[in-house]
């Protein structure tokens, strides 16, 4: 089976972090996040996937090459943004699969443990134009919702709403009948959400919805990458790209952690990072080089390439670009963004998101 990746996004909400690296290519439990999906759709029988790119479009074939993870792999660029159904429109010009074939579209911010199989099953039997996979969530209101009917068929997509009908949202992987992506414009801006899947209902055509609530998590701001990357660590969903056991904590080889440093929550800790003694790291990414200084404080946080927590400084939900300083003595909590570079002096200041 052949797939479509979408990662041609900006990444603007996950901001400093993808200032030098695309979203997908972000470290996540010690390897690219891209690295946990294509094991995954390596396992659930995908063979070749086309890679549907945009920015910094050259850093995903330096990444991955022709094959990683069992998969064969290619490259299209999207010189222009088309919006989803232009991009799997103009990545299909690299698939080799028949009209009729089913073709799996993923997106490169989606971490599933859904079942793909059970998915594919349901789109043959039915013999589906598409079938997308449905999840459960607690507030639908937050999000566009997907009925279905006692059939499991696709009735309608509607807008965010506060009395929502369902609980069922768009999950964001969807398994085309070939010949349908064909349909959709060349060239032009096309949404499927809002366009291609509203008009295939219209016309008659059957749409149906897989609707599975096993582990899924949109990873598009700090707090959900944060997330992912410590369930991963956690053992709360598998994957076969885990470069390690699951457990607390997940340290790449030449890493330094001090004997008397407190790690736990799911934290991952890149190579040649240092965590001193008497420091606390709980539930946080630190990526490469990165530095926790003596009784130093770090939860839900991420540290960028080269980032440095001075001694006794608190970081709580916190987000330092590449080489970003702070300095002791500093608070930071609630969601604060620092750009690559900077340093904060040491200061015994509070900072936040809202100061």
């Amino acid at each position: 089976m052949e797939a479509i990746l979408l990662v041609g996004g900006q990444g603007t909400r996950l901001r400093p972090l993808t200032i030098s690296t695309p979203k997908p290519l972000l470290p996540t439990a010690g390897v690219a996040f891209l690295a946990h999906q294509l094991a995954r759709a390596h396992a659930e029988g995908v063979e070749r996937i086309v890679f549907a790119t945009s920015y910094r479009a050259e850093m995903f074939e330096e990444a991955f090459g022709n094959r990683a993870h069992g998969v064969d792999l290619v490259y299209v660029v999207e010189d222009e943004p088309l919006g989803t159904g232009g991009a799997i429109r103009n990545a299909a010009r690299a698939l080799t699969s028949g009209p009729d074939d089913p073709v799996l579209i993923l997106n490169g911010d989606i971490l599933s443990g859904h079942d793909v199989r059970a998915q594919v099953k349901l789109h043959e039997e039915a013999g589906a134009a598409v079938t997308l996979h449905l999840t459960e969530v607690d507030d639908p209101s937050r999000f566009g919702c997907v009925p279905t009917d006692d059939h499991g068929r696709v009735t309608a997509f509607l807008e965010k709403t506060p009395d929502p009908v369902t609980n069922q949202i768009n999950a964001g992987c969807y398994v085309f009948r070939r010949s349908v992506i064909d349909t959709i414009p060349e060239g032009e801006v096309v949404s499927v959400e809002r366009e291609t899947f509203p008009a295939l209902i219209a016309s008659g055509a059957t749409v149906m919805g897989h609707v599975e609530s096993g582990y899924w998590l949109d990873v598009g701001t700090p707090e959900a990458f944060v997330r992912g990357s410590r369930d991963l660590v956690l053992g709360a969903l598998a994957s076969p790209a885990m470069p390690g056991e699951p457990g607390e904590r997940l340290t790449l080889p030449g890493a330094s952690v001090a004997a008397d440093a407190v790690v736990a929550g799911g934290t991952s800790i890149g190579r040649g990072a240092v965590i001193e003694s008497g420091a606390t790291v709980t539930g946080s990414v630190l990526l490469d080089d990165a530095f926790v200084a003596e009784g130093a404080t770090v939860r839900d946080s991420v540290l960028s390439r080269g980032a440095r927590v001075g001694g006794g400084a608190v970081l709580d939900g916190v987000v330092l670009g590449d080489g970003a300083v702070v300095g002791p003595g500093n608070e930071l909590r609630g969601g604060l963004r620092v750009w690559p570079g900077v340093e904060l002096p040491p200061t015994a200041v509070r900072f936040s998101a809202d100061t």
